[in-house]
């Protein structure tokens, strides 16, 4: 039986998530997600995969282990939210620093604060790491927060935009910065480098020189009208002085950034603010660490992630192309050159310290990720024993294009069921990616083309306009034109699919998440040819959409203020009087990306027009849908639904939400 014929088998297929090479070149570690011995949750644990033998697992617990880093002698320090058995009635509630011996034995635990720790980063005995901390005096923190919590108070008083982010609410806490060094039990001396940042460390990216001297970090300015900007600055590790390396009105600075082995650049991923006029781009930025003096490097590339050569020439680095994820070589001095010439998407670049290999996550479309090792000289591939083996996908993996009413070419990936042929047409299911400035270019373990491929259906992953890895005027033709434009450039490649004599041009229908799901809703009023559309989280009236979600000023920047032309030309709320097409309605209440609002009042619209209509409602998810068994009950929904309006199936409503 196939892993994708029972949604339980699934959601049970364990995932790597990151990989990290020690210094010496001679393992890996990687963070694996599988389920809970429950079956209602995830855990992760480390693993080591030797780059000649076969991975072995490093941690057990039941809270999980994660945001492994080596040190410089090789021993593993992670986060988790454990408790330490040396402590008498050890709480487990915040996640602390732990610290695995190279030579083996019990991991210990290191530092911990009241607020958790978060991201880290190690070099040169110098261990730097955020944490949320209170306002007030350090040393009562533990205190005022259980006084807190004592006295049931939950409220939380903004000076300032935003208030809330993806799923959380912000506040009343704020990130800063904490240098220690390495050595003994715990980390010693630690202190605060960043004592009164207000809100510039939120959501913070940051990196420490190889010595271990400084730390290079996002830094937010929050400018009048909610705007707001992202610089790079540099923090000295024994002084906590801070000047600024990167600063610009017009562009944030940060994403991934890496500083160069000789500690002399820092290169990192530089996007400029989008308006009206101007869209969103991004690119390499890499500069000196000292005078801040910096350019663009491979103008054309979306840098996803970014590591350095051991000597410090150039720089790797994934981004998007042509439905891939390729790795690039970007030299300091040169011309870019692609790494990998296959369909692959990479992740998690790991350089060796010989020059000779970068080792990385290695998926696609049709395979899920798992360890790789790339010759530098040759581009040779070699895949790695993996802590989690790859399941076989139920078809085959197609690509195919069209041409826009414009010029432009569309190309997508169009996922065919086993034995889909002219004497059996496949069903057809448009899935449109989110973003929207993305790309469908590898494995999802949310959205699952090949579990609709296991059930019959053909399903094309098309990458229309404002998708990434076509150049920048793919995504300047879309730009502030969301719906009529990318409505076209599907209309193209979805009529090439359905000619196919191995699909059936009658039974279709369309789905998508985020911006998928507003394209979902645009189809819905501006096309008549689906038989069934699924929504997921999805835009219904922008103009609400704008001032709800967690980042206003973003969508401000190229819709403009509330109740603009854009926003009545945009929304897809003005279409409903001509939707026919049942729909799938899905949302869940902790989406602060899409507020819950826009599924409520979209449903609420279909209600009252009589459009034949169901609300899938998870009280307890974001943006995604992320627990096994609410998982299970999004594919069984969907898959319902599919059936009776798209195949022509009597409705059975599933038991996972029975």
């Amino acid at each position: 039986m196939s892993a994708f014929d029972d949604i339980r088998d699934y959601v049970a297929i364990p995932r790597v998530l990151s990989l990290k090479l020690s210094p010496d070149g001679s393992r890996l570690i990687s963070a694996v997600q599988s389920l809970n011995p429950d079956g209602k949750s995830y855990g992760t644990a480390l693993w080591a995969i030797p780059v000649d033998g076969e991975p072995y697992r490093l941690t057990r617990s039941a809270k999980g282990e994660s945001a492994a880093e080596f040190t410089d002698a090789g021993d593993v320090l992670f986060t988790s939210a454990r408790p330490d058995p040396t402590v008498k009635d050890a709480t487990d509630e915040v996640a602390a620093l732990w610290l695995l011996p190279r030579s083996g034995g019990e991991a210990r635990q290191v530092a911990a604060r009241p607020g958790g720790i978060g991201g880290f980063r190690t070099a040169g005995g110098v261990v730097v790491f955020a944490s949320d901390v209170l306002t007030g005096e350090e040393a009562a923190e533990e205190e005022r927060r259980k006084a807190r919590k004592d006295a049931g108070i939950s409220a939380i008083l903004h000076e300032s935009y935003p208030v809330r982010y993806w799923d959380h609410d912000l506040g009343p806490g704020r990130t800063r910065l904490f240098a220690a060094k390495l050595g003994g039990d715990r980390l010693e001396d630690v202190r605060d480098l960043t004592p009164d940042p207000g809100e510039a460390l939120r959501d913070v990216t940051f990196a420490l020189t190889p010595d271990g001297a400084a730390v290079v970090a996002t830094w937010r300015t929050f400018l009048p009208g909610g705007e707001q900007r992202i610089d790079l600055v540099a923090i000295d590790v024994a002084t906590g002085e801070r000047r600024t390396i990167f600063t610009d009105e017009g562009h944030d600075f940060g994403g991934a950034i890496a500083i160069s082995p000789d500690g002399t650049r820092v290169a990192c991923v530089r996007e400029r603010i989008g308006g009206l006029d101007v869209s969103v781009r991004n690119e390499l930025w890499i500069g000196d660490l000292a005078t801040g003096e910096a350019r663009a490097y491979a103008p054309d590339l979306f840098p996803m992630d970014i590591e350095w050569a051991p000597d410090s020439s150039a720089v790797y680095l994934v981004a998007d192309h042509q439905g891939r994820r390729p790795i690039f070589r970007v030299p300091l001095d040169g011309e870019v050159a692609r790494l990998t010439q296959d369909d692959a998407a990479y992740l998690g670049l790991n350089p060796s310290a010989d020059g000779r290999f970068v080792y990385a996550l290695r998926s696609g479309v049709d395979r899920a990720p798992g360890p790789a090792r790339i010759d530098t000289a040759t581009g040779e591939i070699t895949d790695l024993p993996s802590p989690a083996p790859r399941p076989e996908v139920p078809g085959t993996l197609t690509e195919i294009s069209a041409t826009a009413d414009d010029g432009a070419t569309i190309r997508g990936w169009l996922v065919l069921p086993e034995g889909a042929s002219a004497a059996n047409p496949a069903p057809f299911l448009l899935w449109i990616h989110g973003g929207p400035v993305a790309s469908w270019n590898d494995w999802q373990w949310r959205w699952q083309a090949w579990i609709m491929a296991q059930h019959g259906y053909a399903v094309l992953l098309p990458d229309p306009c404002l998708s990434t890895g076509y150049g920048q005027e793919m995504i300047d033709r879309g730009w502030g034109d969301w719906g009529p434009r990318t409505l076209a450039d599907l209309d193209a490649i979805v009529d090439v699919a359905v000619a196919r004599d191995d699909i059936d041009a009658e039974r279709i229908g369309a789905m998508g998440g985020s911006y998928g799901g507003y394209m979902a809703n645009w189809i819905a009023g501006h096309s008549d040819r689906y038989k069934a559309l699924v929504t997921h989280a999805s835009l219904w009236n922008l103009d609400q959409f704008a001032g709800t979600t967690d980042a206003s000023m973003y969508w401000q920047r190229e819709f403009g203020d509330p109740g603009s032309e854009r926003y009545q030309k945009l929304s897809p709320h003005h279409g409903l009087a001509d939707i026919t097409a049942p729909m799938l309605v899905i949302h869940g209440d902790k989406d602060y990306r899409v507020p819950i609002g826009e599924g409520l009042r979209l449903w609420w619209d279909l209600q009252r027009t009589n459009v034949e209509s169901k609300f899938l409602y998870f009280p307890d998810e974001n943006h995604w849908i992320l627990k096994p068994g609410n998982a299970v009950a999004w594919y069984e929904t969907v898959l319902a639904f599919l059936a009776q309006h798209v195949l022509g199936q009597e409705w059975k409503r599933p038991d996972s939400v029975a």
